[in-house]
């Protein structure tokens, strides 16, 4: 399969897929706006570990309660006007965790925060496969990509805000006003669809199918891994190796930073491989990473396995949305129930790590992200994807 010159895309194909992956960039830089001043917000609300714990919990619960509602969102509305309202809600919510002030206050808005990520998310990732099936080739990962980009740069300038003692509520205020605006300039290239009229309706509630679960697991070793490696990757080179904060942070930046190189390479890789080989190779990757986090003797190879965990997990998920958004009927009632599985994963990841870490040694608990990965590889055929013979411009593939 060939990868089309770039001349064979119509140009508003091309703008279209520019203006996807501002929209990823867009909710990834609100992502890491958030994460790092989640110290001012719990010194603001005044929690210790324990509420600021509960109160994370409420933006994955969030999430996963809208995530099955937004299938219909995308069957009765024009895509392109919903990724822009539901973009501009999620860049408003973003002011929503620095305005309570006690813990009670601050779960309900961070439920409603989440809530916005999660339909934002669905509509963007619907977007995002009508782009690819318009392009004929595989785009995904490079938009996912560009969300791990997003992420990178709002944590960034967070955390330059944080340095220069500016309040969160005003960081966030003026962050939600500019990213707001980009994504309403950006939405202006997105392609105007809405099912055919005469398309059933999915249900109010998106519960997976079938043929949809199996896709729906594999996005859920993939997240989890992510999730758990995110979230413990710094503490372990601290507590198991004894190394320092300072040392102990370059795991975490350093899984985030291989999996946005990562993904912005996946596409290639995809339209020279295809998917199934891909995800085989990166679970092959992945574990590879995972077992030298586990038997690693020294800071330099665990932090090195955390970056092959980060390249192995990075184009799954973006395959996992493409793989769903061309099975059953309605590609939006996919996309969300796929969604609900993978990302609800990645909200008990986290969880599942420390309570098996604390019944035994974190150690052990990366065993877990070990098996994971394997099941992530030979769940793989599920993926499979069977071309059609020309792509969106009417030239051979």
């Amino acid at each position: 399969m060939s990868d089309g010159n770039r001349s064979d895309v119509p140009p508003a194909m091309r703008r279209a897929r520019l203006s996807t992956s501002v929209i990823f960039a867009v909710h990834g830089m609100v992502t890491g706006s958030f994460a790092a001043r989640i110290p001012w917000v719990a010194e603001h609300v005044g929690v210790g570990v324990g509420g600021l714990g509960i109160a994370l919990l409420m933006p994955g619960v969030g999430a996963i309660l809208a995530m099955p509602l937004s299938g219909r969102l995308v069957h009765h509305n024009n895509l392109r006007t919903l990724v822009r309202v539901l973009m501009v809600g999620w860049c408003a919510s973003l002011v929503l965790p620095s305005l309570p002030a006690s813990l009670v206050m601050l779960c309900p808005a961070l439920l409603v925060y989440g809530a916005a990520s999660g339909l934002s998310d669905v509509a963007m990732n619907a977007h995002g496969v009508l782009v690819e099936q318009r392009y004929g080739r595989s785009v995904m990962s490079g938009m996912h990509g560009c969300w791990s980009l997003g992420v990178l740069l709002g944590s960034g300038a967070a955390a330059l805000a944080a340095r220069a003692d500016v309040e969160a509520r005003v960081h966030f205020a003026v962050a939600a006003v500019v990213l707001a605006a980009v994504a309403v300039v950006a939405s202006a290239g997105l392609l105007p669809h809405r099912p055919e009229p005469d398309a059933e309706a999915p249900p109010a509630f998106a519960l997976p199918s079938g043929s949809i679960l199996p896709i729906g697991l594999v996005g859920l070793c993939a997240v989890f891994a992510e999730g758990a490696c995110q979230d413990w990757s710094a503490l372990y080179v601290h507590q198991e190796l004894g190394e320092p904060s300072g040392t102990a942070a370059l795991a975490v930046s350093t899984f985030s930073f291989s999996m946005a190189v990562a993904r912005f390479a996946g596409d290639a890789v995809v339209r020279r491989f295809g998917p199934v080989t891909t995800v085989r190779a990166a679970a092959v990757c992945a574990t590879s990473g995972a077992l030298a986090v586990v038997t690693g003797p020294g800071a330099l190879v665990v932090i090195a396995g955390f970056a092959l965990i980060g390249v192995g997990v990075s184009v799954v998920v973006p395959l996992v949305f493409a793989a769903a958004g061309r099975t059953g009927d309605n590609a939006g009632h996919s996309i969300a129930a796929v969604a609900g599985i993978a990302y609800g994963s990645g909200l008990v990841a986290p969880g599942i790590v420390g309570g098996i870490a604390h019944v035994s040694s974190l150690r052990f608990s990366f065993g877990v992200i070990t098996v994971m990965t394997v099941v992530m590889g030979l769940g793989a055929v599920v993926l499979r994807h069977d071309p059609p013979s020309r792509n969106a411009s009417g030239s051979e593939r």
